[in-house]
């Protein structure tokens, strides 16, 4: 590890869907994959995700991220942007486990890990031990550390405001997804660590991203960096477009898109992973035999459900699509 750390690139990264064959073994179909991470590379996205929630990072092998990291890295490389931030997530039962999930996203070509706390004895973990935990596996860190606070799939455990104070100090944690929501959070992140866009070009040390899109122009106004969104898995260009009219000072206009996204959001927040996936597949024209989360998680079958969240997320449909006309 480095003693200075790179800082965490501003603005949307996606947390890109996992798709898998319909087989026995449910084996990632890597022609499907290819084809969606061209379509997130190509849509201007400032970062990729790779294992995180939406992902399905808890189902798969070490040697299927490491393969998902290469092969993003690869399509950002033949779309002319070699440069692409990938983060890579990392799941585990203990320390060490976390630690050597790090090494292999460094070797497979990630330049961030997104590490959650290991939740199995969530019972006798307070608040030291938490710190401890992200404080060993940043030092020992290849990459730097991206603190991922989703207290929703660790059992409820909370990285709270004071601990992302102390953490922030370490060199190689550089940023927190705030999945809890919480936009308390990022103001006090703000207030010790500095502003994330600050004019001066300057970014401090630890930033702050908002974990939903739905609240990424609050995150933004008191000062977090941009969101890791799935929203964008789908509608990459309107999460660009609020980031981008905000940052540029058009705030109304951020703020009316804003709203409509946030409407959208509740599809993919109530939908759930599968829901997700199976209306990313719809919209996107995959095959549906690839749309299945790894089971134990069920199919999206239900004919009712379909129809909400295939109206639920209708309504970006044609800001999306007027956008990536303007684009071309």
């Amino acid at each position: 590890m480095g003693s200075i750390a790179k800082s965490y690139p501003p603005g949307i990264h996606v947390p890109s869907l996992t798709w898998f064959r319909s087989d026995d073994t449910q084996s990632i179909d890597w022609e499907l994959q290819e084809r969606h991470l061209e379509f997130l590379v190509r849509s201007g996205l400032h970062g990729i995700v790779i294992a995180g929630t939406n992902g399905e990072a808890a189902t798969l092998t070490p040697d299927e991220k490491s393969r998902l990291v290469s092969l993003t890295r690869s399509v950002a490389q033949k779309q002319g942007r070699a440069d692409l931030a990938i983060t890579c997530g990392t799941f585990g039962g203990c320390t060490q486990a976390i630690i050597e999930d790090t090494k292999l996203a460094c070797k497979a070509g990630a330049d961030y890990a997104l590490v959650l706390v290991p939740s199995y004895f969530h019972f006798a973990l307070d608040s030291d031990a938490i710190v401890a935990f992200f404080q060993e596996v940043a030092s020992a860190s290849p990459i730097p550390i991206v603190i991922y606070n989703f207290p929703g799939v660790v059992s409820g455990l909370n990285v709270n405001s004071e601990m992302l104070q102390t953490l922030g100090d370490h060199p190689n944690i550089v940023a927190v997804k705030l999945t809890c929501g919480t936009i308390a959070s990022v103001s006090r992140t703000v207030a010790k660590f500095g502003p994330g866009l600050a004019k001066s070009g300057a970014q401090p040390s630890f930033v702050a991203l908002a974990g939903q899109s739905d609240w990424l122009v609050p995150c933004l106004s008191v000062g977090g960096t941009g969101c890791i969104t799935g929203l964008a898995n789908l509608f990459p260009k309107a999460c660009i477009e609020i980031f981008n009219l905000y940052t540029s000072g058009k705030k109304a206009k951020a703020e009316e898109l804003q709203l409509q996204l946030a409407s959208v959001e509740w599809g993919f927040g109530k939908g759930g992973i599968n829901g997700t996936k199976w209306v990313v597949g719809k919209y996107r024209e995959y095959p549906e035999d690839s749309t299945w989360c790894r089971r134990p998680y069920p199919k999206f079958l239900d004919e009712g459900k379909r129809e909400w969240i295939t109206e639920t997320v209708k309504p970006l449909q044609k800001v999306e699509e007027a956008l990536v006309q303007r684009d071309a």
